[in-house]
């Protein structure tokens, strides 16, 4: 399996040349100057390389005595959202809806975000600390733990996290020096999740929408890839009214176009998986919801559905948008398949495995990468003894690092 290594700077691909879109090196200028005049310190050596292009390096940006981290992103966003023609947030979802049907084009760099890094693992996970805490007493579950604990897995944040810029901040800033890249999940829209398992979210769209700001000023000029409100789309019209299904669809676009302003920052749309939303009827929400502005979107988020139907779909999906856009899979847990139909059949089955490690070694390109976005042996709710969404279940992460085929 071809292993993902860090790289330096990127250049603009030629897709990207093509369309004539703003160039890395002018966003940079731009957010230097922003910085300055934020009071912020921003290194202004520049990156190297063999290779034709111009690029700045993944340099970080030092906060200074005073400065206003949040009012500056929100400052580059408004800047960059301009430059590259995008919609600025707080348009209402309703003024597309006669677009729905129409084929929308892609402003996103034709680079793979995955390609050449390797996803940050975070240390004292759940599933390390488990290995640790085994390893004296029952060494072989130890050992199988550990294929869970070795591998990068996404970080998760909504209500729970606290301060939201301080959280992303510390995270991003980890994967940062560990030369790594950062994967996140932004799970906190209101009503999340239909009041199930795992409900909750902000308390109203105002509310997301700061946290959303705090989620951008968290990651800042860095280098990361963000998964963006897991079953957000499938469940809209379960529990949702429609004036609602609309002030959803508008909070994910102004999400879009609030993190893809930021100048190293890839975007995927959740979009469910193969045996949920119909394809056509999916893509009508993902352009609604500003597929057009995201690198993509994201497949089999905490499910169990198996790769080869998974990249069917994303395909169906693909030619529905009438766009070249891209996607990825979660194959954390999805080394078996899906369990036998049933009631909560998604909910903690027995019977599964472990899915293909991370790796953007796809053979497809339109598949970035396959990825473990749900962490393996974290609880999917209070189901088949299991404990609260997002616990450690012990028995299911043994029995799924016992059944993977590697």
């Amino acid at each position: 399996m071809k292993r993902l290594r860090a790289v330096g700077c990127g250049r603009r691909s030629r897709a990207e040349r093509a369309r004539k879109t703003p160039s890395s090196a002018v966003k940079w200028r731009a957010l230097h100057e922003l910085y300055s005049q934020k009071g912020l310190r921003y290194p202004s050596a520049m990156c190297h390389r063999a290779r034709r292009g111009t690029g700045l390096p993944w340099a970080r940006a030092v906060r200074a005595p005073g400065a206003q981290p949040t009012s500056l992103l929100l400052a580059l966003a408004s800047l960059l959202a301009l430059a590259c023609g995008r919609p600025q947030p707080g348009t209402p979802a309703s003024a597309t809806l006669s677009e729905a049907s129409s084929t929308v084009s892609s402003t996103v760099s034709a680079d793979n975000p995955f390609a050449g890094i390797e996803i940050y693992r975070a240390p004292y996970s759940n599933a390390e600390n488990s290995q640790k805490q085994l390893e004296r007493e029952k060494p072989s579950e130890a050992a199988l733990v550990a294929k869970v604990a070795a591998q990068p897995q996404a970080s998760w944040y909504g209500g729970w996290s606290g301060d939201i810029t301080t959280v992303v901040t510390n995270y991003v800033n980890a994967a940062e020096r560990a030369g790594a890249l950062a994967l996140l999940v932004a799970y906190n829209v209101p009503n999340r999740d239909c009041g199930q398992y795992s409900a909750g979210g902000a308390s109203d769209d105002a509310a997301y929408r700061e946290w959303i700001k705090g989620f951008a000023a968290g990651i800042g000029a860095r280098r990361a890839v963000v998964v963006l409100e897991p079953d957000a789309l499938p469940l809209l019209k379960q529990c949702l009214s429609e004036p609602d299904q609309l002030k959803r669809l508008a909070l994910i676009r102004d999400a879009v176009v609030t993190l893809e302003a930021l100048p190293n920052v890839a975007v995927y749309i959740d979009a469910g998986h193969s045996s949920w939303v119909p394809a056509p009827e999916m893509a009508e929400r993902l352009k609604l919801a500003g597929i057009a502005e995201a690198r993509g979107f994201a497949l089999n988020t905490s499910n169990y559905r198996a790769d080869d139907e998974l990249v069917k779909y994303g395909k169906e999906l693909t030619l529905a948008l009438g766009q070249g856009t891209h996607f990825i899979i979660d194959s954390s847990r999805n080394g078996n398949g899906p369990a036998p139909p049933g009631e909560e059949d998604w909910c903690n089955p027995e019977g599964r495995a472990l899915g293909r490690p991370p790796t953007a070694d796809t053979a497809d390109p339109a598949v970035d990468a396959f990825v473990w976005i749900k962490r393996p042996g974290e609880s999917d709710g209070t189901c088949k003894g299991g404990p609260a969404a997002g616990q450690w279940f012990l028995e299911r992460a043994v029995e799924m690092a016992r059944n993977a085929k590697w």
